[in-house]
């Protein structure tokens, strides 16, 4: 009787272990399958029902989704988990998430100009003229695309800083500290200053206040509120997220076209005047530009809305992109070839290659000025146009359009 018991307390722990090292193993096909899922991004009920149908993510796995409502004042703070199960009971994997807002947003695809005052002076031009000699050179401490914050012990918020600094250190060969934004992080240097014709003091680089440029409105929601451009307004070199102190919206109008070839990417050729300025730049944030309209009735037609969907909804296949370049809001064809679900939050998110013949007749892919157009799959928003691919204009990057929304609610 004892050595049965035995036995049967051994089986028991071998089928723990198994079951254990079953677990072990999916877990970790799971987490290579999922790209090691973030926290907080966004789904709802829906999603998880039709995941489960589908099996998106293999047979063996389920997917409960636990809501929980929280109040707190006036303001109701949506949030839930996703549970991964092994056969349906064996729980793998739970993640923090955000639900989904019930409501529709207004469809953008519209280009809309672009200008922004940035927080500090960025660099435009390291040439140096030597104003005894003439001779042309470069400046070895600073480079184009730089941010200036400050100098010494000066915070320098624009020009007028700068000015006000050189005015008050007027010595040529004085060294001072610059303390400066490059690829991202903050870089301390020691500058000799120079003199100019006039003999006052200068940095000995060309520096600029304000950027402009031309993107595509995403969506608006019901508030007025809106994101557009899916990247981050950035320097010259296109490394540096430009920090902001304000900004505007325009409308602008259309002039032509520059086709996408390979190793040469096209472009909008837009015009906008910046004296009819209809919304605010708020946020310059690493999936876009977020700000809020005051009059919408020039960028959105009302009658074209839409629910936006999780990036757990994102799969390989049809999709669309919206689009008024050809003179009207129109949804072009495109087959979306990798949806990566990553833990690390990224503008390169979704890869998808453009297949609708119009589009490629009218631009060759997709150009400059394009990022931002709203990517739809399954009739929802899912994403938003942020890069094309220099080798490949028919082929492009675009943004989960959690990202966008997490910084417009944020």
């Amino acid at each position: 009787m004892y050595k049965r018991k035995k036995n049967y307390n051994i089986f028991l722990a071998y089928i723990f272990l198994i079951v254990f090292l079953c677990s072990c193993l999916f877990n970790n096909f799971l987490n290579y399958n999922l790209g090691y899922l973030p926290e907080n991004f966004y789904t709802n009920l829906e999603e998880i029902e039709n995941i489960n149908k589908d099996k998106t993510f293999g047979k063996f796995y389920n997917i409960d989704f636990e809501n929980d409502i929280l109040e707190t004042g006036e303001k109701s703070d949506k949030t839930g988990s996703v549970v991964f199960k092994l056969f349906g009971f064996i729980p793998i994997k739970k993640v923090k998430v955000e639900i989904l807002p019930e409501e529709e947003v207004y469809i953008g695809g519209v280009p809309i100009g672009l200008n922004v005052s940035t927080k500090g002076a960025v660099v435009v031009s390291n040439t140096m003229v030597d104003p005894k000699s003439n001779k042309v050179s470069s400046n070895k401490q600073l480079k184009n695309g730089d941010i200036i914050t400050k100098l010494n012990d000066m915070l320098i918020e624009d020009i007028d800083d700068i000015n006000q600094f050189l005015s008050e250190n007027n010595v040529e060969n004085k060294e001072i500290s610059v303390e400066l934004i490059r690829n991202n992080k903050i870089k301390k240097i020691n500058l000799n200053l120079i003199k100019n014709q006039d003999d006052s003091a200068k940095l000995g680089v060309w520096v600029r206040d304000d950027l402009s440029g031309i993107g595509t409105l995403t969506f608006v929601d019901n508030n007025n509120n809106f994101a557009a451009l899916g990247h981050p307004i950035t320097d010259s070199s296109g490394e540096t997220m430009v920090p902001i102190t304000d900004g505007n919206v325009f409308s602008c109008s259309l002039l032509g076209i520059e086709k996408g070839k390979p190793n040469k990417p096209g472009q909008l050729k837009c015009l906008y005047v910046q004296t009819n300025k209809n919304g605010s730049i708020l946020k310059n944030t690493k999936y876009g530009i977020i700000g809020q309209y005051q009059d919408i009735s020039d960028v959105i037609d009302t009658n074209l809305t839409t629910k936006v969907g999780g990036r757990l909804s994102v799969k390989p296949g049809k999709a669309s992109i919206v689009s008024s370049i050809s003179g009207i809001r129109e949804e072009y064809e495109i087959e979306i070839i990798k949806a990566n679900y990553q833990k690390n939050d990224d503008d390169k998110s979704i890869v998808f290659r453009v297949t609708d013949k119009r589009l490629l007749d009218l631009t060759g892919g997709i150009v400059q000025g394009m990022s931002g157009s709203p990517i739809l799959q399954d009739g929802k928003m899912v994403g938003a146009v942020t890069h094309v691919f220099i080798k490949d204009p028919t082929k492009g990057y675009g943004v989960y359009i959690d990202w966008m929304l997490k910084e417009l609610q944020n």
